[in-house]
């Protein structure tokens, strides 16, 4: 809630019709290999209430994206009603999905800190090998950069 109040403050968040505002919503945060497969996932809604869901969304995104360049820059895509943030680095894939309605600033920027502190956990070395030798560093960041969602 205080995350909340700060955006607030900062004018990112907006009051709905005298309610409460409303916070920015992640549904998921996907870290992929250059095959689609998954290297650390973390999903925030029921959105995809099975695993083989989960893994036909990451699948269908992974090859929607992957002719792409997005080495430089994040680049965003609408993929079934979803925004998808997405940038890759070496061998891994980077993506952070929010609603239809979701801030693309607030997704890009949440995505430019998973991906910069994942820089920093493997030292400059961002690529698959390294990133399972510390998979239990990667899990924490993804524990810590989104509180539920």
């Amino acid at each position: 809630m205080r995350c909340c109040i700060h955006l607030f403050r900062m004018g990112i968040l907006a009051q709905e019709e005298g309610n409460v505002e409303t916070c920015p919503a992640i549904k998921n945060i996907l870290l992929l290999d250059s095959e689609g497969k998954r290297v650390a996932v973390n999903y925030y809604s029921d959105d995809w209430p099975t695993n083989a869901a989960k893994e036909a969304f990451e699948k269908a995104v992974f090859a929607k994206t992957q002719k792409t360049n997005a080495r430089a820059e994040a680049e965003i895509t609408m993929f079934d009603n979803y925004i998808v943030v997405y940038k890759f680095a070496q061998d891994l894939h980077f993506f952070v999905t929010g609603s239809d309605n979701e801030n693309e600033i607030i997704l890009a920027s949440v995505l430019q800190g998973f991906f910069d502190a994942v820089g920093i956990l493997l030292r400059g070395n961002v690529e698959k090998k390294e990133s399972l030798e510390n998979l239990d560093l990667i899990l924490l960041c993804l524990d810590e950069i989104v509180d539920g969602g």
